[in-house]
């Protein structure tokens, strides 16, 4: 049975709803209409799981909104054979979205106990995606470099120079910058950086958990 979104599912509302704000790469908008969000969320919130809108997935750590996936996929600007880094699996729903876009995805989870849960989902759903537990910022490195860095928690202030020491040349890196949980979802390529939007995310927190 193919995995694409019946033009009458809740997840084919969702693609239709993340092309009217404003998502148009196609390979995007697919891997979203393929991925089963319900499968990456907490019990008890299936029902709403093609909301647009992130939830708590438990260990104090939550599900990125389907928006926020996609612009953050759609704004590195990567090609199909790119090699991209993920920091912070969560529960493994953006690792999967992003395997479906990319070439090669690795991806880091600083909780042991959501690493070893998103790994399991993965390996049904994703199994091309490599599932790391160890400090964000540096458990990826002896794998790139990049074409391509996500990050889905905020960083303070500044996007971590670690990373952007492992983009390859021409690599574009996206993070949310800001004070605590509030500042910009931020595209760094070639010693630029562009604002792409507003948004709230948990803390980058360093280190190693569980």
């Amino acid at each position: 049975m193919s995995d694409a979104a019946d033009a009458t599912t809740p997840r084919a509302d969702l693609v239709a709803r993340l092309r009217t704000q404003g998502i148009t790469d196609g390979r995007v908008l697919d891997a979203v209409g393929r991925v089963p969000r319900e499968r990456f969320v907490a019990t008890g919130d299936e029902s709403r799981a093609h909301d647009d809108t992130a939830l708590a997935i438990g260990r104090g750590q939550t599900i990125s909104s389907p928006w926020i996936v996609a612009a953050s996929i759609d704004a590195l600007q990567v090609g199909p054979d790119a090699r991209v880094l993920e920091v912070g699996t969560g529960s493994g729903y953006a690792a999967a979205v992003l395997a479906k876009c990319v070439g090669e995805v690795v991806t880091v989870e600083r909780d042991a106990v959501l690493a070893e849960d998103a790994r399991d989902l993965l390996r049904d759903l994703s199994p091309g995606v490599r599932v790391l537990t160890g400090d964000g910022v540096t458990a990826g490195a002896g794998f790139g470099p990049f074409d391509g860095i996500v990050v889905t928690a905020m960083a303070y202030r500044e996007i971590p120079p670690e990373l952007i020491e492992q983009l390859a040349p021409g690599g574009s890196l996206v993070c949310p910058v800001g004070d605590d949980r509030s500042g910009s979802l931020v595209r760094y390529r070639d010693g630029e950086t562009v604002d792409l939007a507003p948004v709230s995310f948990v803390p980058l927190v360093r280190g190693t958990d569980g």
